[in-house]
């Protein structure tokens, strides 16, 4: 979820019952000023940082490497709890269907990947090049990619072509890739109206099923039965906050709620076994799943609309670049803060945390705000 401005009855209709029903038929190109989803910020907030704690402390891996132990020895009890945070990135899928669907409302699909290209790419090779130099730095001991392979992940294409990704929380922007051109081939490039959003959704959602019954490799890149259900979920929600009363969003949401409970618990559980870090059970599971649903249910809905805190626009701002950065170069950090330092494993994440926040505020202030705009009036796009 990457798009700056999604503002309360951006378009058409809006969530509340006393407001006009809209046109279901219309494209609804006109884009009303109104106030800002503050709400949506807090989420995209929250969710980062549920993923960055299971990143310290819900896995093993290259973060054991940095604490001198396994995780579970650092947090014994709490372990158990943050391996649950990689359900951050599902909600970030569903914050992501909701917020493409809004922003491409009246965009030419030259406008549209212009918006998206100039909002992911400066902070992503920032990121791509700051970890790659740290990471060639002597005395750090983390793995790193070759030459080529760093010019490779430049293209934020490294994914399909198996090469080592320099930024591990890249696979998710590939996945961010993907839905783009999907939703722009399929709804922007014919002109974004409600009924051809619903078709998409209805016909992205049978095809990602068959084609994981099909078990076609092709097919599963393409068309994500993973994930395409969060996606989905998050522009049927789009649909319920342009009007509650449309049945067919609310369809779409349930169905999408229910699919995505499913690939998430296939993908996640397993038995209960000692030899595994830790143990996710499947209510665990459908739960992380369906909060994210609920919680931008409730932005949807307006039911989150007191949340108006205007510093929840910065810390919206911060997340992207923060979510890059924060797993790679946390782990120089933590090893330097716990094993260098000495100092104790929650605070040597809180502060982990706090840096990787002052981080991500220097890449949005230095490479963003410049670069973002640039990006995008050569690309041709405008900001509407």
């Amino acid at each position: 979820m990457d798009e700056r401005a999604v503002s309360r009855q951006q378009v058409g209709g809006g969530w509340s019952r006393s407001s006009p029903r809209p046109s279901r038929g219309a494209a609804a190109g006109d884009r009303r000023s109104a106030p800002r989803l503050y709400a949506l910020d807090g989420l995209r907030l929250v969710a980062a940082l549920a993923v960055a704690a299971y990143h310290y402390g819900g896995r093993d891996g290259e973060i054991a490497k940095a604490w001198g132990a396994s995780p579970s020895v650092q947090f014994p009890t709490a372990h158990s709890w943050l391996a649950y945070g990689w359900a951050g990135v599902q909600a970030f899928f569903v914050i992501s269907g909701f917020v493409i669907c809004a922003s491409a409302w009246g965009r030419s699909v030259q406008a549209f990947f212009a918006s998206r290209a100039s909002r992911l790419l400066p902070a992503y090779w920032a990121a791509v090049i700051l970890v790659a130099a740290v990471f060639a730095l002597p005395g750090i001991a983390f793995a790193r990619v070759s030459v080529s392979e760093f010019l490779v992940n430049l293209t934020m294409l490294q994914m399909p072509l198996g090469a080592d990704r320099v930024l591990g929380v890249c696979w998710t922007l590939w996945a961010e890739v993907r839905f783009y051109v999907l939703f722009a081939l399929c709804v922007v490039l014919p002109g974004v109206t409600r009924r051809r959003v619903i078709w998409f959704c209805g016909g992205w959602t049978l095809a990602s099923v068959l084609a994981q019954g099909a078990g076609e490799p092709l097919l599963d890149m393409v068309l994500m039965p993973e994930y395409a259900s969060l996606f989905i979920g998050g522009m049927g929600l789009y649909l319920v906050h342009r009007d509650r009363r449309d049945t067919a969003a609310w369809l779409i949401v349930v169905f999408s709620l229910l699919l995505s409970q499913y690939q998430t618990v296939e993908a996640m559980w397993h038995a209960p076994n000692a030899d595994y870090f830790s143990y996710r059970s499947q209510f665990g599971i459908v739960l992380a799943v369906t909060v994210g649903f609920v919680a931008v249910g409730a932005v949807a809905l307006g039911l989150l609309n007191r949340v108006d805190w205007p510093w929840l626009t910065t810390a919206g701002a911060l997340t992207y670049p923060f979510y890059l950065v924060h797993e790679h170069l946390g782990w120089p950090v933590v090893q330097g803060l716990h094993q260098r330092l000495g100092i104790p494993s929650l605070l040597t994440v809180v502060l982990t945390v706090a840096l990787m926040l002052g981080l991500a505020w220097l890449l949005h202030r230095w490479v963003e705000r410049p670069l973002q705009p640039l990006l995008r009036a050569s690309l041709g796009g405008r900001r509407r």
